[in-house]
């Protein structure tokens, strides 16, 4: 096993535990827009892609002005980063002691960046590669193959964070060593990741990185 380089965290769900926020902010839009979304449907069709994609999908067309509506919606909701539970800033905290540790996203910067502020851990981030920084989104490895990059790291020396099925196609796509965490769409769903966990706390990267 390569030891890794450097830890990446996908955002929504996985660093942020905000996917019962998020489905609430894309309910209540997709209704008003008159094309409802069920909770099973988001998380069938929609979770872990861009919300250019997820536009796309469901009505046929990406408004930007759309999504710039979704990314308010879900700052008001999430920027004060109560999403970030303690065991996970203290995992990301000690994960940034002993290599970089990145964020591998779908989502959009400005709703990144004030949860990571807010959360007190944006200084444990040295790299953030999102949708504004990809042409193709997950299931693509291009934002996994970019960070690797970025980082001056080879893609397999990556120990990789994901709760989702796209984001986990895209990182073992890349070459990654991929985590999967079960608490958004459960293990079955999860089983191609190369582990499965129910939460990030420091003695999990603690065995993944120094043993």
């Amino acid at each position: 096993m390569i030891a890794p380089r450097a830890v990446v965290f996908d955002f929504n769900g996985t660093l942020s535990d905000d996917e019962p926020l998020l489905v609430r902010v894309y309910q209540e839009q997709f209704a008003e827009l008159g094309k409802p979304i069920t909770e099973a449907e988001y998380f069938d069709q929609l979770a872990g892609h861009t919300d250019e994609e997820m536009f796309t999908r469901w009505f046929g067309h990406a408004d930007p002005a759309l999504i710039a509506e979704r990314i308010d919606r879900y700052n008001v909701l999430a920027a004060d980063g109560s999403t970030v539970d303690e065991r996970t800033r203290d995992a990301v905290r000690f994960a940034a002691t002993h290599v970089p540790v990145a964020i591998v996203s779908a989502a959009a910067r400005r709703e990144i960046e004030p949860v990571l502020a807010a959360a007190g851990i944006r200084d444990s981030v040295t790299l953030i590669v999102c949708q504004d920084d990809v042409e193709s989104g997950k299931p693509d490895p291009e934002c996994y193959l970019t960070a690797a990059r970025l980082l001056g790291v080879a893609p397999g020396e990556l120990l990789v964070f994901e709760d989702t099925e796209v984001g986990v196609a895209a990182a073992q796509a890349a070459g990654a060593r991929v985590v999967g965490l079960t608490r958004t769409l459960g293990p079955e769903r999860m089983a191609a990741a190369d582990e499965l966990v129910e939460r990030i706390d420091v003695p999990l990267l603690e065995r993944l990185l120094c043993s």
